[in-house]
């Protein structure tokens, strides 16, 4: 990998990685028609330990309530509140992704992240789920309201993520509407309940973002700090835009930019501009 790359990728992670338009497949995108090569699920994973970094100092006030509210709750059923339940639900909605991200790394690294053709038609088809969520949503809850129901919905949800083009914020929020939350609500659910997921999926791939195994560019240690520099610094800025824009404006307007995307890869992969698969180096 290119310091270029580095610097790249990692913006396009940072800008892309809370909008719900899916980050993952904005990097394969972006490196495999720039580049003619892959990023790597390893090195995506690891540059989201700077956006989930963003989040932890977006959030910290809030994280901080729910960890005391939680261990006060274990002592105290009394002192049991919405924060306590909100901590629960966390553990709770990263069980499935923790299973099913372990159990199908090899499926998901060698298959799905390898077309391109799969990429360009989820983004297209899950844009259907947002025009779905805003039209059938009530929109009437709070994350105060949140429920061990809700967790593990969201959490369910959460796991459609891990393929590229769905998009985790996408398919949380989108969980979180139908639920009944209000848009802004949706998302800083979506934020906390992906927090021990993706520090968790980026720490267990440190190791293979050097050497990875399949396709997929190897950074060195210096790049790799680099990317969660810029990852965290352009995706705080992202997460202060995103919910200032949810809370007036509707997930359609991802929906018609995915849709639109999806259509321009389709178009891109026909005519060969963009291989559909990442040759081997």
């Amino acid at each position: 990998m290119t310091w270029l790359q580095t610097i790249v990728l990692s913006v396009v992670q940072g800008l892309t990685e809370f909008l719900p338009i899916s980050s993952s497949g904005h990097l394969l995108i972006v490196s495999r028609l720039c580049w003619d090569a892959d990023a790597g699920a390893s090195f995506t994973a690891v540059s989201q330990l700077g956006t989930e970094a963003a989040v932890l100092v977006f959030f910290w006030r809030d994280i901080w309530r729910i960890v005391v509210a939680w261990f006060a709750g274990l002592r105290n059923p009394a002192s049991r509140g919405a924060d306590y339940r909100i901590g629960w639900a966390v553990i709770i909605a990263t069980i499935p992704i923790g299973i099913i991200g372990y159990l199908g790394k090899d499926l998901i690294r060698e298959n799905v992240r390898n077309n391109l053709y799969i990429t360009a038609t989820v983004l297209i088809l899950f844009s259907g789920v947002f025009f779905l969520a805003e039209r059938y949503s009530l929109q009437r809850r709070g994350l105060d309201e949140v429920t061990m129901r809700d967790a593990v919905i969201v959490g369910l949800a959460q796991c459609l993520a891990l393929i590229p083009g769905v998009s985790r914020s996408g398919a949380s929020a989108s969980a979180g509407l139908f639920l009944g939350f209000d848009r802004e609500a949706a998302f800083r659910l979506s934020f906390l309940l992906a927090i021990p997921a993706v520090v968790a999926s980026g720490l267990f791939s440190l190791p293979d973002a050097f050497h990875p195994s399949g396709e997929g560019l190897s950074a060195s240690g210096p790049q790799l700090l680099a990317s969660v520099v810029i990852a965290f610094v352009v995706g705080y800025i992202a997460i202060k835009w995103l919910l200032r824009f949810v809370s007036h404006h509707s997930l359609n307007w991802f929906g018609v930019y995915r849709v639109a995307l999806g259509l321009l890869l389709l178009v891109l992969l026909a005519t060969g501009i963009v291989p559909a698969v990442a040759p081997a180096h």
